[in-house]
């Protein structure tokens, strides 16, 4: 029973994120809740499951699979800057080759942004977040989950990348080399650097929130 609640919350996890983006259900809830709001509720259910599995992850018995130390930390604290910038810079923009895309109608292969870089910016944050505190965390609840996550991530970017050639047909392989070939600059230096600066907010913000979300401080 001790590994009860972990169970649960991994399996709640999975749920939420397999069924209602099915084919059966998820034209069923955007039909009754709009793009938008599908989008919204969502990512709620995402956001507060895995809230409760970081948790559940915390309550579980401690089973060390490999000692701490401190350069870990020091690694976790560089994996992040990226993944927040990353994050800032993709969130809400055009996106037709991987999910958590706005507008992607408006997508402009000639200015591509992150998209540049990596057709799948989000699930390049979750692998580098995943594999950095998979690192810094070893014990077997810890082990699990940021595996997990890191597996996800990197299988992910080819099971959407097959999923996106079949819907897009020859648009697919046109855009990507497009993107490719484009020159490195942003959609817009203004909005660059504005995400940037939100990038580095949120930075900062997880530095100072860390010990009252999860209970540990993650500077040295």
């Amino acid at each position: 029973m001790d590994w009860a609640e972990y169970a649960l919350a991994f399996g709640a996890f999975f749920l939420t994120h397999s069924v209602p983006v099915r084919p059966p259900v998820r034209p069923w809830l955007v039909a009754r809740l709009g793009p938008a709001g599908f989008g919204m509720a969502y990512s709620a259910l995402s956001l507060g499951v895995l809230a409760w599995l970081i948790g559940a992850a915390g309550r579980a018995p401690y089973l060390p699979l490999w000692p701490w130390a401190a350069w870990q930390n020091h690694v976790v604290l560089s994996a992040m800057l990226p993944v927040c910038l990353i994050l800032a810079l993709a969130i809400a923009r055009p996106n037709p080759f991987s999910f958590g895309g706005a507008r992607n109608h408006r997508f402009d292969p000639a200015r591509p942004g992150i998209v540049r870089l990596t057709r799948h910016p989000l699930l390049l944050a979750l692998a580098l977040w995943a594999g950095a505190h998979l690192l810094a965390n070893g014990d077997l609840a810890h082990a699990l989950l940021f595996g997990t996550f890191a597996g996800f991530a990197l299988l992910g970017m080819g099971i959407i990348d097959r999923r996106k050639r079949r819907e897009m047909g020859a648009a697919w392989a046109r855009l990507d080399s497009a993107r490719r070939e484009a020159p490195p600059r942003p959609v817009s230096w203004t909005g660059a650097m504005l995400r940037l600066g939100l990038g580095v907010a949120l930075y900062a913000a997880l530095l100072r929130l860390h010990p009252w979300l999860f209970g540990i401080s993650p500077l040295p």
